[in-house]
């Protein structure tokens, strides 16, 4: 009789070769992981070497603080901080309210059934091309905006920008929003409906409070998805670096003016440092909001007493 049988243990010839296989599958993934963490200190490297050497011969206090940006001789990027996080706030304020809106709806209001039809519908959303909204928006937005609102202007500016952003980020609003409203414990709604509360206090007063880090950090991935948003801002903003003094008046991004621009500036000048800068600032801007999402996640799983 097999004695490794008896003992439920492996013939040394298949523990040797399961254990090799192990140690190569271990190898792998430990590569991966090194190469990914690689590829992205190099980009931050890069784009950070790059983008400081224009301080070389461009002000701090002119990049930042001046909006005159005329290449060669002016390096003034304020107009286009202000317009990114213009375009930003804005975005936020048409697809946070509608994608909280719609996060209860599918997770407190709908049937099995619509919820079935409404959530892939939501996810959807997310495989569609930016310039597709791009598209949209330069084809409806922009027309509706100068005929309706502008008043014989262009159309292009903040406001057709915002929309479209904020559209945009309706499905990271909504899908996080509806995860973190499904992990209150049913317990807690059950004891408010109990207590003699209706449905929307219930949904107002205990369900929103207690998911609240979950949807902040639904909103905070949004903004960081607008923020670095390129085609669909380029294609109805305007492109025009002036400062925004209205709703629809024509301006620029950050994105959109390195996406402009990064054709026409030569290697290795100040023009190009420039563009390498504004690139390093939205990576230290984008970074800046991951870390604020992992700060409420802990956050949430201290709450919870899973920290």
């Amino acid at each position: 009789m097999n004695t490794h049988a008896l003992v439920g243990r492996r013939p040394p010839a298949r523990a040797g070769a399961a254990h090799a296989w192990d140690r190569l599958n271990r190898a792998l993934f430990v590569f991966s992981a090194a190469a990914v963490a690689l590829t992205v200190f190099a980009i931050i490297l890069f784009l950070g070497l790059q983008g400081l050497a224009a301080f070389r011969s461009i002000s701090p206090l002119e990049f930042f603080l001046s909006t005159r940006w005329q290449p060669p001789e002016q390096y003034g990027a304020a107009t286009f901080i202000v317009g990114s996080l213009a375009v930003t706030a804005l975005a936020l304020l048409v697809g946070a309210p509608l994608g909280l809106a719609g996060a209860i709806v599918l997770s407190e209001l709908a049937g099995p059934r619509l919820r079935a039809v409404l959530r892939p519908a939501v996810d959807l959303f997310v495989g569609i091309p930016s310039v597709v909204y791009g598209w949209i928006g330069l084809t409806i937005f922009v027309p509706f905006i100068r005929d309706r609102l502008a008043g014989g202007g262009s159309g292009f500016g903040l406001l057709a920008a915002g929309v479209i952003l904020g559209i945009m980020i309706l499905p990271t609003v909504i899908g996080i929003a509806e995860d973190a409203l499904r992990a209150v414990p049913r317990p807690l709604v059950e004891g408010s409906l109990a207590l003699g509360a209706t449905r929307w206090q219930t949904i107002w007063r205990v369900l929103v409070p207690a998911a609240r880090p979950g949807i902040l950090a639904g909103i905070i991935l949004a903004m960081a998805r607008a923020i670095g948003e390129t085609m669909a801002v380029q294609m109805v903003i305007g492109n025009s670096p002036r400062l925004p003094v209205s709703l629809w008046t024509p301006t620029a991004t950050l994105t959109s003016e390195i996406v402009t621009e990064m054709g026409n500036a030569p290697y290795g000048t100040p023009w190009a440092d420039a563009l390498f800068f504004m690139a390093f600032l939205l990576l230290l801007i984008s970074l800046g909001l991951i870390l604020a999402v992992r700060a409420l996640g802990r956050r949430a799983a201290y709450a919870s007493g899973r920290g």
